[in-house]
């Protein structure tokens, strides 16, 4: 099977890879994946057809990123520069990653949260090129075409999602497809997954947003979002396709709604393996970042008392994977439940009231605090942290600036370093400044973010604010999945890559909460690697290569597929010489 209707990828009789293209000329500078620009060597452009469509001098790639760089940076306004990236992807896309990962810490908050936030608000009204996959009401019903129509014959990795809870700001429609274009960018820069192996995804059941039914150039269908059992019958018909077009592939479910994520989850992560970033990427990256903190208090998980305020998607997955890491410490179900509390929007989680299945599990019995102070019929976030004693406080509500000053101060009076995570994305939904957290606490607390924020001082020292940024997460897990073939991706794959990222952190960083984003390839790798061993020990790893491989040669084999933006050489078909 060749990698594209387009080209294939071959290895010569020394084994180096080379592009075997099968088109030529224009066509070829007109597909970002062949495209090397002024790169094209002469004996490539007489080969190619090319000769006389590019300027004469021969540049190398190391040329053609301080070309963009310089302009780049001359860019003010972060949406133009999303935008500039973006067109880089679109004409050239190993120069784009070569760039990319040159300045991973300065690019990413570009690329992806904050700014991929109002690239989705703008999806379409700065719509530029034709990029992924789109699943519709329009076209589910002849879905295996659609499919076929996509180039990409070996893709191992998709990032799916209906974009009904996109960031903070909620049903976005069609824009979404720039969450899922984001988040492979980074699967490839970060995670070592080649750009002809990911596929993004937009499926596109509708919006329940006027304004953008409403607007003239919205690019998405125009009706109210599907649900119910035409929802589910639409997804079921959009696995099915898509499990026969790419038997090999990953599934990467994104930015569902609450009301759908968990359902969307169970119901299909047996039937091709897959998982939901929001909930056990957010939760996998959360628990690193509290046994982090935890150290640095010279304490243990087991001896905190932890609030998780928002009981969305991203929140029960992060009091899941808290729980699992209680567990994991020597305490039972019940004793770490008692050291989990949740509140969403009407307060404590109380199993004497209605909500969802998915939270039930977090409810208390009212009983446990019929001797609290409380003003109204469930104990709200102040209220909560007084009375439970709360030494972690980590926010997923979207609720900006919600951890006000006398919260922080009554979490100081709980434990001299409370560990106040607010994770909100994007900047605009954050539940605090850390800036502020550490002032109300004479620079006290432990304090990492879900957004990118500047380093504070505060009385002649300077604090890091670690980013709890699932990219320190997804991309590890879904490479490692995609190289061991797991037939499952399994609780237990999710736990320990976030235990890998607290083992990077602790090994690299035994002062910080997180490692600097810059280091995202060097934590892909490990938490790769982990990930592939403990597939391995669940029976889950269906890679025969892997068989009877110790941590030490797990980690050679990622090392050794984790791609590499560079130029290959071109050796055109033989019909086209």
């Amino acid at each position: 099977m060749t990698v594209s209707r387009y080209y294939d990828v071959k290895r010569d009789e020394r084994g180096k890879r080379y592009l075997e293209p099968f088109i030529e000329g224009s066509l070829l500078l007109g597909l970002p994946l062949l495209n090397k620009g002024t790169a094209f060597t002469h004996e490539e452009r007489r080969a190619l057809k090319l000769e006389g469509l590019l300027p004469p001098h021969v540049t190398s790639l190391e040329e053609q990123k301080q070309r963009n760089y310089r302009r780049y940076r001359l860019i003010e306004n972060d949406l133009e520069k999303h935008i500039f990236l973006r067109n880089l992807q679109d004409r050239n896309e190993v120069l784009f990653y070569a760039l990319f990962v040159d300045h991973m810490s300065e690019m990413l908050p570009i690329l992806y949260t904050p700014t991929v936030g109002e690239a989705v608000k703008q999806f379409s009204h700065i719509y530029r090129y034709p990029r992924g996959f789109t699943a519709s009401t329009d076209n589910i019903h002849e879905i295996d075409q659609a499919l076929a129509n996509v180039p990409l014959n070996d893709v191992r990795l998709a990032v799916a999602t209906d974009s009904s809870a996109i960031l903070g700001i909620g049903d976005q429609g069609f824009g979404g497809m720039a969450i899922a274009i984001g988040k492979l960018s980074i699967y490839t820069a970060a995670g070592g997954l080649g750009p002809d192996k990911a596929l993004p995804i937009e499926l596109d059941v509708g919006t329940n947003r006027a304004d953008l039914i409403n607007d003239p150039l919205y690019l998405g269908v125009r009706h109210r979002r599907l649900s119910g059992e035409e929802y589910y019958a639409f997804m079921d018909r959009f696995v099915e396709a898509f499990c026969k077009r790419y038997p090999n592939a990953v599934m990467q479910w994104e930015d569902f709604g609450k009301d759908t994520a968990f359902t969307v989850l169970e119901r299909y992560r047996k039937v091709l393996p897959s998982f939901n970033d929001d909930i056990q990427g957010t939760g996998a990256v959360t628990l690193a970042g509290v046994l982090s903190a935890c150290r640095i208090k010279g304490q243990n998980l087991s001896d905190q008392r932890i609030l998780v305020y928002g009981a969305g998607a991203g929140g029960i997955g992060v009091a899941q994977a808290l729980l699992d890491g209680l567990m994991r410490e020597g305490l039972t179900e019940a004793e770490a439940l008692e050291r989990l509390f949740v509140l969403d929007s009407k307060g404590l989680l109380l199993s004497n009231r209605s909500m969802e299945a998915y939270k039930q599990k977090f409810a208390k019995d009212p009983a446990l605090i019929k001797d609290w102070r409380i003003a109204g019929e469930a104990p709200n976030l102040y209220e909560t942290v007084v009375n439970g004693r709360i030494t972690v406080l980590l926010g997923l509500s979207g609720q900006a600036g919600s951890f006000t000053e006398p919260v922080v101060q009554a979490m100081q009076a709980n434990t001299e370093q409370p560990i106040i995570f607010p994770l909100s994305n994007p900047t605009s939904s954050s539940e605090a400044i850390p800036e502020e957290i550490l002032r109300w606490t004479g620079g006290k607390a432990l304090v990492a973010a879900g957004s990118p924020f500047a380093p504070v001082e505060l009385d002649g020292r300077v604090y890091p604010i670690g980013q709890g940024n699932n990219a320190f997460v997804f991309p590890g897990l879904g490479f490692g999945t995609v190289l061991s073939k797991a037939k499952e991706v399994s609780d237990g794959m999710v736990l320990e890559a976030a235990y890998a990222l607290y083992d990077y952190t602790r090994q690299h960083h035994p002062d910080r909460i997180y490692p600097p984003t810059s280091e995202l390839r060097e934590v892909s790798q490990l938490v790769a690697s982990r990930v592939i061993r403990q597939a391995m020990k669940e029976g889950l790893a269906r890679e025969e290569r892997l068989k009877g491989l110790g941590m030490e040669a797990i980690q050679a084999y990622v090392a050794e597929r984790f791609w590499q933006p560079r130029y290959l050489p071109y050796k055109p078909a033989a019909h086209n010489r």
